[in-house]
């Protein structure tokens, strides 16, 4: 039995704070001010300080002596890094699930597919809150693999690069419109492999997809550094 304590207040704060920098609300190299924050917030500075260094370790500020805590950028390197890592996660999420069960006995994984395509059937794709809403069905697919892996130490990694993942999503949303149609590509691929019992073909899909979104934020970065 897992037992879950309520959201901390500075983790509330972070989450909050943190979503304005995924959406692009707030932009690289703006301060947070933490009187600011704590007065528009009606929360003490204490707890803004420790909800700012929770997003220091999920690498959406960074926190400058003298200076405090500025949105960080993304640039090539950064996205190299993050995307490094988080594809050879996702190829192990797979394998382990795979590992594990049949694809006969993955009846739930297109289940969670099929609820990710209602959702983005229902959106329009220009909306301010369409990527948000599709990230979260996406993980939502990724949270069904967690509880059939029952790897805690994995789950909890691939977790903690949601934020930076979201942020990428939402700069490639904001230059590439059909990226949305893209993702919902994905899931379906990902879903027939799993169904198929295809390990292979299952990591070539996340290979794929992956360097796919790696290469539209890349893109986008350059063009912004050449504007």
């Amino acid at each position: 039995m897992r037992f879950q304590a309520p959201e901390s207040l500075s983790e509330q704060i972070a989450q909050h704070l943190g979503q304005r920098i995924i959406t692009r609300d707030l932009r690289p190299g703006e301060r947070i001010q933490e009187l600011k924050v704590a007065g528009d917030l009606n929360v003490s500075r204490g707890s803004v300080r420790e909800a700012l260094l929770i997003l220091e370790r999920r690498h959406l500020i960074e926190i400058f002596p003298r200076r405090g805590a500025v949105v960080s950028s993304l640039t090539p390197d950064t996205v190299n890094g993050l995307y490094d890592i988080y594809i050879d996660l996702l190829c192990m999420l797979g394998r382990k699930v795979l590992e594990r069960w049949s694809g006969s006995e993955l009846g739930g994984v297109m289940g969670q597919v099929r609820e990710l395509q209602a959702v983005i059937d229902a959106l329009n794709a220009t909306s301010a809150d369409a990527a948000e809403q599709v990230i979260d069905a996406g993980f939502g697919v990724m949270r069904y693999a967690y509880g059939l892996v029952e790897n805690p130490f994995l789950e909890e990694t691939l977790e903690n690069f949601r934020p930076a993942i979201s942020r990428t999503y939402f700069v490639a949303l904001d230059h590439f419109r059909d990226e949305i149609g893209e993702t919902a590509t994905f899931f379906r691929q990902l879903a027939d492999a799993a169904m198929s019992d295809d390990a292979e073909r299952l990591q070539a899909v996340i290979q794929a997809f992956g360097e796919h979104q790696r290469q539209q934020v890349l893109t986008i970065l350059r063009q912004e550094e050449n504007a």
